[in-house]
């Protein structure tokens, strides 16, 4: 387990290198695509016209792909919280590509992710792994969890339906809502893949489960929901650092 752990560590670690360089790539795309035709964050979809938008999404498909990958191997309160790292990144290549200042406090925001990590990363617990999807399934339909689920996607849909024609444009805090509460979702339905996935190659085959599929189906959702409200976000938003601390959350 302890080697294990630290498999997903390095992984973490690489996701966090990669998605931070690939905002700042996807930031410099859109504001090319904006310039020359409607913004991401009006509805526009120029950007994908872009190169160097792409560039930043092949970039971000790496670095989810190392993150999910991570997953498989270590819990998710040890990953999960990595993804900070990439806000460290990310913050010094804004500095010196977008010309974006840290102040004062941003500069103690990323002091504070780093600690952060390191005390999760020194105490994450060792991970018991189900011994089927089915098992993830039961305590996916718990109560609790199903209540958890239903509160988070009523206050998902009334974000997209109602505030984010209203007030996306002048308040980021909208589709940081989104982002942030779809991400709790896949972190979820993403782990649980990688528990079948690692089930699978160990010789117990979760293929023929139809809740494996079923998370997949959920995980796909949520992925691309977030995509396009990350786009308008960070499209809309003057600091792309910002942005993306809050997608982390």
């Amino acid at each position: 387990m302890e080697s294990d752990n630290g498999k997903g560590l390095i992984l973490a670690v690489a996701s966090s290198v990669f998605i931070g360089s690939s905002f700042i790539l996807k930031k410099k795309g859109l504001k090319r695509a904006g310039a020359i035709g409607t913004r991401a964050g009006y509805g526009g979809y120029t950007y994908l016209l872009e190169p160097l938008w792409w560039a930043g999404m092949i970039t971000m498909i790496v670095g989810e792909a190392a993150n999910f990958v991570a997953y498989i191997y270590a819990p998710a309160v040890l990953v999960t919280p990595l993804g900070a790292l990439s806000i460290i990144i990310s913050a010094v290549l804004a500095h010196f590509l977008l010309k974006e200042k840290l102040k004062k406090m941003g500069v103690l925001g990323c002091v504070s992710c780093i600690v952060g990590s390191v005390v999760i990363v020194i105490h994450a617990p060792k991970e018991q792994t189900p011994n089927s999807v089915e098992e993830i399934w039961n305590l996916a339909t718990q109560p609790a969890f199903l209540i958890y689920v239903a509160i988070t996607m009523s206050i998902v849909l009334a974000l997209i339906l109602h505030f984010e024609p209203l007030c996306g444009q002048t308040n980021i805090l909208v589709y940081i809502g989104i982002c942030s509460l779809m991400g709790a979702l896949t972190v979820m339905s993403i782990k649980a893949i990688g528990i079948a996935i690692k089930l699978t190659m160990e010789g117990v085959s979760q293929i023929g489960y139809p809740q494996t599929w079923l998370f997949v189906m959920v995980a796909a959702t949520c992925v691309v929901t977030q995509l396009i409200y990350l786009n308008k976000g960070l499209d809309s938003c003057i600091c792309s650092i910002a942005c993306l601390f809050f997608r982390q959350t």
